[in-house]
């Protein structure tokens, strides 16, 4: 899960500023989306453009706002001629508004989960979720998943909203990702929640660093030169996207929209709460009040 981890983490960092020729991919017809894709995968490149516009069709229906975004499905051959992020498989991206996915299976989501490291009933899940008709595991499900979680970041940016504090800004994608797949993709939840699951279900004892505040003050620091602390962040953020989602549904999405486009004030962590307690809902104030307290030691 280390790979995974740096990975994730680089991503906060890898708008690569790279000139984009697309002249050598085929583009692809009434997917709503702008979409290129590297050649033989097109039928790859039409079920992410339809996922993606999707998303942000639903979105705009519910807050009314839809980003301008560009994808890229890019077999192995063609990756670094796009982008400069060093290992296959992750989305990232060049821009605040090109996608990078890819198209093709690979090592790094065949190498993420050592499942006969796992507990018995764990492995057994992770096998169902997660196996392939070849028996072995991959984490493609989970990966194409976290589109939606960088689509968030879109959202956020173009929206210019007030995200108050770099946790919320993960927070916030996770809960998009989240609300989105239990609203209209469920039978995705498993391959969404499963791994997070796992992460934060083998507690703190590795991680140097665990509390919200270390992570604001030392987050490039965490995402640089400790990826595996900073993967088991994103974990918990997506297991309380979970929680969030589960108290009120899609309306608290729309009320945390409002709430951090509406006020641009910076708050202190003491207002920050009362505000996402009266304003949001109590599950998405208590990811700050209640951090220390619901972690898994």
């Amino acid at each position: 899960m280390k790979s995974y981890f740096l990975l994730y983490s680089l991503t906060i960092f890898f708008f690569t500023g790279y000139a984009q020729d697309n002249t050598r991919l085929d583009s692809l017809q009434g997917a709503g989306v702008t979409t290129y894709f590297s050649k033989g995968h097109e039928q790859r490149a039409r079920q992410t453009a339809t996922r993606v516009e999707n998303v942000m069709t639903w979105y705009n229906d519910l807050i009314h706002f839809k980003p301008t975004v560009s994808l890229l499905i890019l077999s192995k051959a063609d990756w670094s001629s796009y982008t400069k992020f060093p290992v296959y498989g992750m989305p990232h991206y060049t821009d605040n508004a090109t996608l990078i996915i890819a198209a093709e299976d690979n090592e790094f989501w065949r190498s993420l989960l050592a499942v006969k490291d796992l507990p018995e009933e764990i492995r057994q899940q992770a096998k169902q979720v997660y196996g392939l008709r070849d028996s072995s595991v991959s984490m493609q499900a989970f990966f194409d998943l976290l589109a939606i979680h960088e689509l968030g970041h879109a959202f956020h940016n173009q929206g210019k909203l007030q995200v108050q504090r770099k946790w919320m800004g993960e927070l916030f994608c996770n809960i998009l990702l989240h609300t989105y797949i239990a609203e209209k993709e469920p039978g995705q939840l498993a391959a969404l929640t499963l791994f997070p699951k796992i992460v934060v279900g083998g507690g703190i004892k590795n991680y140097t660093y665990t509390s919200l505040q270390e992570l604001e003050e030392k987050y490039a620091e965490i995402a640089q030169q400790h990826p595996q602390n900073y993967g088991w962040y994103q974990c918990r953020w997506h297991a309380a996207a979970a929680t969030i989602y589960d108290t009120d549904g899609k309306t608290v999405f729309q009320r945390l929209w409002k709430t951090l486009q509406t006020e641009q004030v910076k708050l202190s962590d003491a207002s920050l709460a009362e505000l996402l307690q009266n304003k949001v809902a109590k599950p998405v104030a208590d990811v700050l009040l209640r951090w220390e307290t619901d972690m898994v030691k």
